[in-house]
């Protein structure tokens, strides 16, 4: 290891470090508001405290994943501007996300105590199939997303550190895994807004140390103009897998499920559960709206930058595009601050979708269909804390052992886990906000045909007028429920209507 990664790596771990004692405080000052409001409200969703910049750094640090700072910015190198301009979609995901469910969904939330999204679709659609079907599918796609987010964390402590890749595994994930476990909801939180902090910090320096290493905007322009002809062209670049070449139907495609599709990820439609008040919602998409713009467009626009800096050889794979210019041109102490920014993404997605999922599984699973009973009853106020804690470790575990033989580009497993969500949950959630019809017909066969085409043109890797299979998957679930809603015969119950519209 030489002196410089021995640096790095000193800096990541008092980044770490740092993570886990913010978890271990907000963990006491949860545990004193326990008692006035119960655990499950503060360890799942922090007593609905957040105010507007936390909930904006929240939802971007959530949002934001390895794929925003190794995989998005590596497949930049070679295909130019058009990432850039493919990844613009995303600025508007904070705004969208909370102006279109974040009102309704804390208003509902506060009438049904909700504090998960199968919390709502069962008061919504009265279904034990629903809330079974929907957890079980939630839990899987996390557990899915989550290994490719510790392949993204260790893979980037093994590249700039020297570390073998089972021991930044290890580090990255005891470290994310306590924090989540130990102070729930409210660490995540609070370390997302510190995290959020770290990106921003880190685009800026990834950006200046670009342009300072290649001479200059004149320069680096030469150097592309000459080597990678047509990269600020819209239009450069491959589909997934190298199956079509960029076209309208790929653009359309990624716009939908890194844009309008987001609306369907539970981790993002949770957040509109958790903040204080309506003026903190209204700060949160202001503030997440230009903290999104700055670390989408930033990082991928240095990423087309960077071809001119990288070996003649090329490196190994596109997720090791920024780890070496970020090793071979940027001084020590930047090169830490920076790398704590994808792993701030790395370890500010894994919390949430980790707390989640055990939040699924204790208050739609264990309380309902094992303990039978009420979550204020005292069998559960005595058994939840140490089953939620017990859940969240077993869970992180089982990511760490699937993590420990990763398959090969990030970016790829997450954008196959952010499809299945939102195949899953996209019209149970928009159709059950807007739509008085929609019952739990709806909502079943919108989930098993939604994801059966998406899965098969998954799988066969055909993709008509190179339309990506989560549109098709998408377009088939909303045709299921609408359809499933037009031809039931059953009435909306009363008492549903008026807690939930």
């Amino acid at each position: 290891m030489t002196g410089k990664q021995t640096a790095v790596l000193i800096i990541l771990i008092i980044y770490l470090a740092a993570n886990m004692i913010l978890g271990i405080k907000s963990s006491k000052a949860s545990a004193a508001a326990h008692k006035s409001s119960g655990f499950i409200q503060n360890y799942f969703m922090g007593g609905r405290s957040m105010g507007g910049l936390v909930l904006a750094m929240t939802l971007v640090a959530t949002y934001t994943s390895a794929s925003s700072f190794l995989g998005g910015p590596g497949l930049a190198s070679s295909w130019g501007l058009t990432q850039s301009w493919v990844a613009a979609i995303q600025i508007g995901t904070a705004f969208l996300t909370l102006g279109v469910i974040g009102k309704k969904m804390a208003l509902i939330s506060r009438r049904i105590n909700a504090v998960t999204i199968t919390d709502y679709f069962k008061a919504r659609y009265d279904s034990s199939a629903v809330v079974i079907l929907c957890s079980v599918c939630l839990v899987i796609f996390f557990i899915t997303q989550m290994v490719a987010q510790f392949i993204g964390g260790a893979t980037l402590i093994e590249s700039v550190t020297g570390l073998p890749y089972w021991a930044g595994l290890l580090l990255f994930g005891i470290i994310v895994i306590l924090y989540t476990s130990i102070g729930g909801f409210k660490a995540v939180v609070m370390t997302d807004t510190l995290q959020g902090i770290i990106m921003t910090i880190g685009t800026f320096l990834l950006l200046f140390f670009v342009l300072r290493a290649g001479g200059g905007m004149s320069e680096i322009t030469a150097e592309l103009n000459a080597t990678n002809p047509g990269w600020d062209l819209l239009g450069k670049g491959e589909f997934s897998g190298g199956i079509a070449s960029l076209s309208p139907g790929y653009l359309i495609s990624f716009w939908v499920l890194v844009g309008v599709g987001v609306l369907g990820l539970p981790q993002t439609a949770v957040r509109g559960m958790g903040f204080k008040d309506t003026q903190s919602m209204h700060r949160a998409m202001l503030y997440g709206t230009i903290v999104v713009g700055i670390l989408m467009i930033g990082m991928h626009f240095a990423g087309a930058l960077t071809l001119p800096l990288l070996p003649e050889e090329g490196v190994s794979s596109t997720d090791q595009v920024i780890p070496y210019v970020v090793m071979n041109y940027m001084p020590a102490w930047a090169a830490g601050l920076f790398l704590a920014a994808p792993l701030a993404a790395v370890m500010s997605t894994v919390s949430s979708l980790l707390i989640l999922a055990s939040a699924t599984i204790i208050k739609e699973l264990y309380i309902t269909y094992i303990a039978r009973s009420d979550e204020n009853s005292e069998k559960v106020k005595k058994n939840v804390p140490k089953y939620s804690f017990a859940i969240t470790l077993i869970i992180g575990i089982i990511v760490f052992i699937f993590a420990l033989s990763p398959p090969d580009i990030i970016v790829w497993i997450n954008l196959f886990a952010m499809g299945g969500l939102e195949a899953t949950f996209f019209w149970p959630l928009i159709g059950g906000l807007y739509w008085k019809k929609g019952n739990s017909t709806c909502c079943i066969w919108s989930i098993v045909v939604g994801l059966a085409v998406f899965i098969f043109f998954n799988q066969v890797k055909i993709a008509p007028f190179n339309i990506h299979e989560i549109v098709l998957g998408l377009l088939a679930g909303g045709i299921a429920y609408f359809a499933a809603g037009m031809l039931s015969k059953k009435k909306p119950d009363p008492e549903m209507i008026e807690k939930c519209f």
